[in-house]
């Protein structure tokens, strides 16, 4: 069976980078799609690409879902090489199995394919144009799974965040409980987007593209997703905090302060504009991308609620 005859009990969704934020989501939301083979690096290692083909082949999924990147951003300027093969090679070997079995390949890449200098959002017209080397392998990857001619959905997103795992919130909240004053970058505009929207919005296009082959056809491709809104990493940490006062923490914190990226220099370069323009995702998909607060508000709860 492949996935143009639609979804039943039989759909196989090969899940990769499951251990990551990300993928821990999606092992949740795919599930109502049909059997989800979860593999982690221990099962998959994308620094291996030859190695996947024997995977895809034990599996022969009718979907192959890439949640797994090389995302050490600054020490991709040191090791191009395995960044490359991780988010260029790997989706490669992935597009042209699935061309080859008539499957979908779902693959997520980043705002840093945009050297982050236009005034206004960006959206999928938009030529990207990465300055950093992490940002040139995810835009590899992309342009491999396109070259490869295999049914798509690659998703473009931004300042990914969990419960699970390392994030930017959980970072401000143990330095604030440290520290009376914190200093963070004031001129980087993006939408703090939660792995959990990610995972529920690939689900629910999933669903359709497999149930309804002639929309399949048309909506295969490049997608921008993004929680709605816009605020800096100073916003961000200002939002962070004020909501983890009001739920009673208790914070050292009393100064922070707005510097510039200059102030903070980092070996690779980021996109000073990282927002993302979702209006082709909503109108294609029918859905509504809620505002960025409403889940870091969520995420606070989480970590911070009664225990």
């Amino acid at each position: 069976m492949s996935a143009a005859q639609g979804h039943s009990a039989a759909t196989r969704l090969l899940l990769l980078g499951a251990d990551g934020q990300l993928g821990w989501e999606l092992r949740r939301a795919l599930l109502p799609l049909g059997e989800v083979i979860a593999c982690g690096r221990a099962q998959a290692d994308l620094a291996r690409p030859d190695a996947l083909r024997a995977v895809l082949q034990r599996a022969q999924p009718h979907v192959i879902v890439n949640a797994a990147a090389y995302t050490a951003v600054d020490r991709a300027e040191s090791e191009a090489e395995l960044a490359q093969c991780v988010n260029a090679q790997a989706p490669a070997t992935l597009a042209h199995w699935a061309a080859e079995h008539d499957a979908w390949l779902v693959h997520y890449s980043t705002d840093y394919v945009f050297d982050g200098r236009s005034e206004h959002p960006y959206d999928e017209r938009c030529a990207p144009n990465p300055a950093s080397v992490y940002g040139r392998s995810k835009l590899a990857g992309e342009q491999a799974i396109t070259a490869a001619g295999c049914r798509h959905l690659v998703l473009r997103t931004s300042w990914v965040y969990a419960a699970r795992g390392g994030n930017f919130a959980k970072t401000m909240l143990r330095l604030a409980r440290e520290r009376e004053q914190l200093r963070v970058v004031a001129d980087q505009f993006g939408a703090p987007t939660a792995a959990e929207l990610i995972a529920d919005v690939s689900a629910l296009a999933l669903h359709r593209v497999l149930h309804d082959a002639q929309f399949g056809a048309q909506a295969s491709g490049l997608y921008h997703l993004s929680a709605s809104g816009s605020t800096s990493w100073h916003g961000y940490a200002s939002y962070v905090l004020e909501c983890a006062r009001t739920l009673g923490e208790s914070l050292r914190c009393r100064e922070l302060l707005p510097i510039a990226t200059a102030d903070y220099p980092l070996p690779a370069k980021r996109p000073a504009n990282s927002q993302l323009d979702c209006t082709l995702l909503q109108q294609r998909f029918g859905l509504r991308l809620p505002d960025w607060r409403v889940q870091v508000q969520r995420l606070l709860a989480e970590l911070l609620g009664p225990r």
